[in-house]
């Protein structure tokens, strides 16, 4: 099959609150088959695929990870909101893949912020802040310094060692931010009270950003998709 398939039928179980045994027998399998399924141990064939798809009211395509969205719908740029009020020249000048892709960023980021505005810890928001801050930094400065000729006395770190120190600050960032969101104190900041943290799952994303969530999940996709080539 894939290695989507076996992840996502597990998501969706734990989603309904099911025990492997209940969803195997309401699906007419042994739970040892289900267990395998889910494991990606044995493959399945196209009669269960549709079953199953039908069992949790999705689309084949996304049990194969072939589109982000449960009903199967192919994301297009039209479809995703854009949530910024400033105009730009960009629709007219450049490709639609920049515009697509600047939308599921922002909208992506819109998100990660309603959910920290909704978990109210301090520490984890300044971390994650810090982090997205850093990673435009850079990413700014290499668009920047991609002509020899704009002026480097913009930025006080040296063109040589911005790379290194901008990514070892993004690391220590993301240190201090895991630590805090596993409760943890770190960076002068109090660990996360768990209790604070609310159920997130694909299931009330798309309940609760009903707009956004679509370029949540094509962003996930595409990251991944581009982890798997490393793998």
């Amino acid at each position: 099959m894939n290695s989507d398939f076996p992840r996502i039928i597990t998501l969706l179980r734990k989603e309904r609150g099911l025990s492997q045994k209940q969803a195997a027998l309401e699906l007419g399998v042994s739970q040892a088959l289900l267990s395998h399924y889910e494991k990606g141990i044995r493959e399945c064939g196209l009669d269960f695929v549709i079953h199953i798809a039908d069992y949790y009211n999705v689309s084949c395509d996304y049990l194969l990870g072939r589109t982000p969205d449960r009903a199967g719908a192919t994301i297009r740029l039209d479809d995703l909101p854009d949530t910024q009020n400033t105009p730009s020249v960009e629709d007219d000048l450049k490709p639609s893949q920049l515009s697509l892709n600047k939308k599921l960023v922002q909208n992506s980021i819109n998100i990660t912020y309603e959910l920290l505005a909704q978990i109210g810890c301090k520490g984890l928001s300044a971390e994650v802040s810090a982090y997205l801050m850093t990673s435009v930094y850079k990413m700014l400065r290499t668009i920047y310094s991609s002509n020899p000729k704009n002026p480097q006395a913009m930025f006080s770190v040296m063109q040589e060692t911005y790379p290194g120190l901008s990514s070892a600050l993004q690391s220590i960032i993301e240190t201090h931010a895991n630590q805090i969101a596993s409760g943890k104190p770190s960076d002068g900041f109090q660990g996360i009270e768990s209790s604070s943290v609310p159920t997130i799952n694909p299931d009330i994303l798309s309940k609760q950003f009903s707009n956004l969530a679509p370029s949540l999940y094509t962003l996930i996709q595409k990251t991944e998709d581009k982890m798997k080539k490393l793998n």
